[in-house]
């Protein structure tokens, strides 16, 4: 049986911020970024979010924003 898509999170509870972030990185279009993601939550989830995207994506953010690379050294 399918599980059911979620259409709220729960930003109080890790493990639903986790996939809302993870989701919006994987898959948010441009105009998602500002209204789905907090730059200072962001910075502060980065090295475990870092770690639940693949390659590319955490590539492509660290370019972009290298900031969240230096979190990680």
């Amino acid at each position: 049986m399918a599980r059911p898509e979620m259409t709220s999170y729960d930003m109080s509870k890790p493990r639903q911020r986790m996939v809302l972030y993870r989701t919006v990185l994987h898959e948010g279009l441009r105009d998602d970024l500002p209204s789905y993601l907090n730059q200072d939550l962001l910075r502060k989830l980065w090295l475990v979010l870092r770690t639940l995207v693949g390659r590319t994506v955490r590539a492509v953010w660290e370019d972009a924003f290298p900031q969240l690379a230096s979190r990680c050294t």
